[in-house]
């Protein structure tokens, strides 16, 4: 019962992780743009749209790759 528990909070932190390193990523492709001010400032919906697909999308990646 306890290694599951320390698997899952390992995996659940390297998911995080490269979650995190990967918007970043992200947020460096597309130097012209500020997402953040974009989506918090200017209330770019169109683009909060497809930032929220592309994190679910890369959720799923993750999930599938750790799961294996």
């Amino acid at each position: 019962m306890q290694h599951t528990i320390l698997n899952t909070l390992a995996f659940f932190g390297l998911g995080a992780v490269m979650f995190i390193i990967m918007f970043f990523l992200v947020e460096k492709l597309t130097p012209k743009h500020n997402l953040a001010h974009e989506i918090l400032e200017k209330k770019n919906t169109a683009l909060a749209i497809v930032i929220g697909s592309f994190m679910i999308a890369l959720a799923i990646i993750i999930a599938a790759a750790i799961h294996e």
